[in-house]
């Protein structure tokens, strides 16, 4: 299945202020019972316990609003995990006002070097090119401590058949749109693999729940 990127609605909040909202509900929906939420606490509690940490500072791009934070951070407390996330999206829309969070662009960061344990991301490598995807990961590492994260689909026929047989749960035309419109933008694991290839880390990838990529690119000692 070939990738084909068409734009998502969401990205630029077409529609109108309630089927944005729709959408957002759509979406930590579709986080909390398929997949979305438990891949990301999973890469995340991975690095805690490997890398020794209690409390664990988590920089959430592209956060919007916050269920993933929210809800990672009740898996890892759990476990005995301190989550602390601040959530980073372009849109102010898209925030909840709960969690700390900053407007910024994601290929910028605006943190110096080292100052966050880990920065990762739920559902947006797939919305940038390949070398956008590169630079993104060289600039999470550089603000990271330890790791960074990535959490996205996997682009596949039959993850594209099962979006649109969930169709009727959608609460938005914007995410009949935009359900279809990430899979078929989304990459395989091997592109994946080899787009980051050139970043001077440590990279694992596994799969997830219903075609979910998992990815932590670990910090090397010497990495600035």
């Amino acid at each position: 299945m070939k990738r084909v990127v068409v734009p998502e609605l969401l990205d630029s909040d077409t529609g109108t202020p309630r089927e944005v909202e729709d959408s957002l509900k759509d979406l930590r929906m579709i986080n909390r019972w398929f997949g979305g939420a438990e891949a990301m606490s999973g890469l995340l509690y991975e690095v805690a316990v490997k890398r020794r940490l209690e409390s664990v500072s988590w920089l959430d791009v592209a956060g919007a609003s916050g269920d993933i934070a929210g809800l990672a951070q009740k898996s890892l407390g759990r476990k005995g995990v301190k989550l602390e996330p601040i959530l980073l999206d372009r849109a102010a829309t898209h925030l909840n006002g709960h969690i700390p969070s900053i407007c910024s662009d994601a290929l910028a960061l605006p943190f110096r070097n080292d100052s966050l344990d880990i920065v990762g991301c739920s559902l947006f490598v797939h919305h940038l090119e390949p070398p956008d995807v590169l630079s993104f990961a060289r600039e999470a590492l550089r603000v990271a401590r330890h790791a960074v994260v990535i959490s996205d689909l996997i682009r596949h026929r039959l993850h594209l058949a099962a979006v649109y047989a969930g169709w009727l749960l959608y609460r938005s035309p914007l995410t009949r749109h935009d359900g279809p419109a990430s899979v078929r933008r989304a990459y395989t694991v091997t592109e994946m693999k080899d787009i980051l290839k050139p970043v001077d880390a440590v990279i694992e990838i596994r799969h997830f729940y219903l075609f979910r990529m998992g990815v932590i690119l670990w910090k090397k000692p010497n990495t600035t």
